[in-house]
């Protein structure tokens, strides 16, 4: 095994990347202008939330690992997916038209305030186990028409997690923790 300067630098790396990306969390899209006044839509993964109407900033990842934040003069509430979207210094609906598509993010601990208690997404961060047995923090949340999946780190590897009423058993919010109950063989698939 190869401990030399070179692995020291793509630990250092892969860890610098890895501690970025848990500081910013993606919330949604910019996708499409609204209006001629340089007003976008937000489609987010939030909830309905009212308090989104508080968001004073957002961040767009201009180049990798590169977060530039963008200031928000005003935002309406659309429906519980979409926002819309007056950001500083666009004015027309050509120059908001730079900003979509893009993924928007924000800092965890904004994230913390303003995702709503029962969207999926919220889950980030929590442990997910299956009786006794501590699988692993949840780090990603794909939702889907049926069904959420979520992404752990299951010994050593990444494995998706189905979440629908026949494998969440509950989840503790005080306690950070999603309780399930797994088909037999599910996470047999990931450490083979």
């Amino acid at each position: 095994m190869n401990s030399g300067p070179a692995f020291g630098r793509t630990f250092f790396y892969a860890f610098s990347y890895y501690c970025i990306m848990q500081e910013y969390i993606k919330i949604g899209r910019f996708v499409a202008t609204h209006g001629l006044q340089g007003e976008l839509i937000l489609h987010h993964s939030l909830g309905d939330n009212k308090k989104l109407k508080d968001l004073n900033v957002v961040f767009i990842e201009e180049l990798s690992k590169s977060f530039i934040p963008y200031f928000i003069e005003k935002i309406t509430l659309k429906n519980e997916e979409d926002l819309i979207v007056k950001v500083e210094g666009f004015q027309t609906k050509e120059s908001a038209r730079k900003l979509f598509p893009k993924d928007v993010w924000l800092k965890s601990e904004m994230f913390r305030e303003f995702v709503g208690k029962s969207a999926p997404i919220g889950l980030l961060g929590y442990m997910m186990v299956e009786g006794k047995e501590n699988l692993g923090e949840i780090i990603e949340i794909i939702e889907q028409p049926h069904q959420v999946l979520c992404t752990i780190l299951y010994k050593g590897k990444e494995a998706l997690i189905p979440l629908h009423e026949e494998s969440l058993k509950g989840i503790d919010h005080r306690k950070k923790i999603v309780e399930v109950i797994l088909p037999d063989g599910l996470l047999e698939v990931y450490t083979t």
